[in-house]
């Protein structure tokens, strides 16, 4: 069952690259005592996440924050190597945390999880962005099927 409005988010080990290794970081500690957007994607480097996803929410970070966002992280599963390969590539820096959920323990955890086996690409995430204030989910916009209308960094921007 899909993670709902209200619910606190789990605590589960992700992976961050750091100067030389990827780093762990526990979703508990990071999302504590912040008010923060996540927004999820089901692969690093695949058109829609690459050409619009990613580079919406670097674009309007300053704005996001200004509302008091306190951070800003895309979540795919997928390496923290390639998370920050493609950060870089789209210039995240220090407007967007690039986090990595290899195993897709955190994606599988909050319900927002798909089968692509059949089509060759594993377990995936949904494509999706959530508001959470000191761990706790207060907005949840879960996109259909092949769809990109509400997970947007626009969409958020309105939320906020």
């Amino acid at each position: 069952m899909a993670i709902q409005i209200g619910a606190t988010i789990p605590d589960v080990e992700l992976k961050v690259m750091g100067k030389e290794r990827p780093e762990s970081v526990q979703t508990g500690e990071l999302f504590q005592g912040k008010r923060v957007v996540l927004f999820a994607l089901p692969g690093a480097f695949t058109p829609t996440c690459s050409k619009s996803h990613l580079p919406g929410y670097i674009e309007l970070s300053d704005q996001i924050r200004d509302k008091g966002v306190d951070l800003i992280i895309c979540l795919s599963v997928n390496d923290a190597w390639v998370m920050a390969a493609w950060g870089d590539v789209h210039g995240a820096g220090e407007r967007v945390m690039m986090l990595a959920d290899g195993n897709a323990e955190f994606t599988r955890a909050i319900g927002l999880d798909s089968d692509l086996s059949g089509s060759g690409f594993g377990v995936r995430s949904l494509r999706y962005s959530i508001v959470v204030n000191d761990g706790v989910i207060t907005n949840l916009n879960v996109e259909e099927p092949r769809k990109f209308e509400v997970s947007d960094a626009k969409s958020m921007l309105a939320l906020l």
